[in-house]
């Protein structure tokens, strides 16, 4: 057998190895594909599940917040301004007032609901933004992973191919040996003939 074809062989053999271990790793994705589908679908409701369990209860802590611990600061905020303003005729935020009336309660209260409404916005916000990262987390190393497998699937092909150029190599050699002892056994019998 000629060497081209010999290397063709192994080419071959490498090539079909490869597209096998391809096709393995194909059907691998295929057979895992959904498995990771499933879990961001059943991720997505657990989200959903969560904000609906979280959103009733942060506006009863609202509501309560706004009933009673806001009257009660102001109140007491009120009081800790009338003794401590050196002329009391004039009470209530001085940015504010109007000629000599003080800001009414209501508005007080009002604007402390509204900051503290702001504030359970942004942590609710936040909370969402880290699990957002957590979920890019998880996606990254999903990723890496299947590009792990990948580059161990190629390096197994790689060790196929240069062991079958080996056994190529190896078989060539046997080969070659046993052409040349058939030569030289061809010759030694035709010299043994033409001398006798």
């Amino acid at each position: 057998m000629p060497i081209t074809a010999k290397r063709r062989k192994a080419r071959k053999e490498a090539e079909a190895t490869l597209a096998r271990l391809q096709d393995l790793a194909k059907e691998q994705a295929d057979r895992l594909g959904p498995y990771a589908d499933q879990a961001r679908d059943q991720a997505a409701i657990k989200l959903l599940q969560a904000r609906g369990w979280t959103a009733p209860r942060l506006e009863t802590a609202a509501l309560r917040v706004e009933d009673t611990v806001a009257p009660r600061v102001a109140e007491l905020l009120t009081t800790a301004a009338q003794r401590i303003d050196p002329s009391p005729g004039r009470r209530g935020l001085r940015l504010f007032r109007r000629g000599n009336r003080r800001i009414p309660r209501g508005v007080l209260i009002g604007g402390a609901a509204v900051a503290g409404g702001v504030i359970v916005y942004s942590l609710i916000r936040m909370r969402q933004a880290s699990q957002d990262a957590e979920w890019q987390e998880h996606l990254d190393q999903a990723r890496e992973q299947v590009r792990e497998t990948r580059e161990n699937l190629e390096e197994k092909a790689e060790d196929v191919a240069d062991s079958a150029a080996e056994t190529a190599k190896a078989t060539k050699a046997k080969a070659k040996e046993k052409v040349r002892a058939a030569t030289a056994e061809s010759r030694a019998q035709d010299n043994g003939r033409s001398g006798s």
